[in-house]
């Protein structure tokens, strides 16, 4: 559950849509909440604090499944580079994609601050998939899906990214009447702990869902985790509950 919120398109959307990134499949309204809060990326405590909340249960759920040593990695929507760099500690040789060029920029200057050698780009997945064939031994894509029209294509394009046998992270929303009365109704209405709007109940994906997508790109299941936000403790852990946050690993 990420702060976010919306004032009116900035450059970047202008941008997109000049160089004819209309056939992309991206939402300019999503792209314009987090260039918004570009600067506020690596801080802890503003409005993407929830991220950093939940950055190092993700981190220690892919460790769990796949030492990362040497890897080659892909971290779609990346970003200020929060996962980007978590990996990259751990030894795997990271590319971050996103497409809002204020993100990019400040993941770039972080990364450079902190000494390491991260690979970032402001492009698109698709565009990415046309120039490569199977590079990554894994790609991430976490709290991204619920953002994009259509993320079955996301998915798709991911797969075409990865080498045999390589692995698929995926975390978002189930589309459940408990996510909606604690993600929306709570957390932005009734705590304030978000902005109202940050979340679109429509575009919460629900487990079989993402099953079916990940099956018609070529994936199979190999885990599905439930995550659990205590928001007054600043905490989340694992859960069996999917009904609100779940992060999956997939294999081609």
């Amino acid at each position: 559950m990420v702060a976010l919120e919306h004032q009116g398109p900035v450059p970047t959307i202008i941008f997109l849509i000049e160089i004819g990134y209309k056939m992309t499949n991206v939402d300019a309204q999503e792209i314009a909440k987090f260039s918004k809060l570009a600067n506020d990326w690596w801080d802890a405590n503003g409005p993407l604090r929830t991220l950093h909340d939940m950055n190092a249960l993700r981190l220690n759920y892919i460790l769990t499944h796949t030492p990362l040593t040497t890897l080659n990695v892909l971290d779609v929507g990346c970003g200020g580079g929060l996962l980007s760099e978590g990996m990259a500690l751990h030894g795997a040789k990271v590319l971050g994609i996103d497409l809002d060029e204020k993100s990019i920029a400040v993941a770039k200057q972080h990364a450079i601050a902190s000494n390491l050698n991260i690979t970032y780009q402001c492009t698109a997945i698709e565009t990415l998939s046309q120039q490569q064939a199977h590079p990554f031994d894994v790609i991430t894509c976490l709290e991204m899906l619920e953002h994009v029209p259509d993320p079955a294509k996301i998915i798709q394009n991911c797969a075409q990214l990865l080498k045999p046998n390589g692995f698929l992270y995926l975390s978002t929303l189930n589309r459940s009447v408990k996510a909606y009365g604690l993600a929306i109704v709570a957390a932005e209405y009734i705590l304030g702990l978000l902005p109202r709007g940050t979340h679109e109940f429509e575009r919460f994906i629900k487990p079989s869902e993402l099953t079916a997508y990940c099956r018609a790109a070529g994936l199979s299941l190999r885990h599905l985790q439930g995550l659990q936000y205590q928001p007054f403790k600043r905490h989340m852990r694992f859960c069996d509950d999917l009904n609100v946050n779940y992060i999956g690993l997939f294999q081609l």
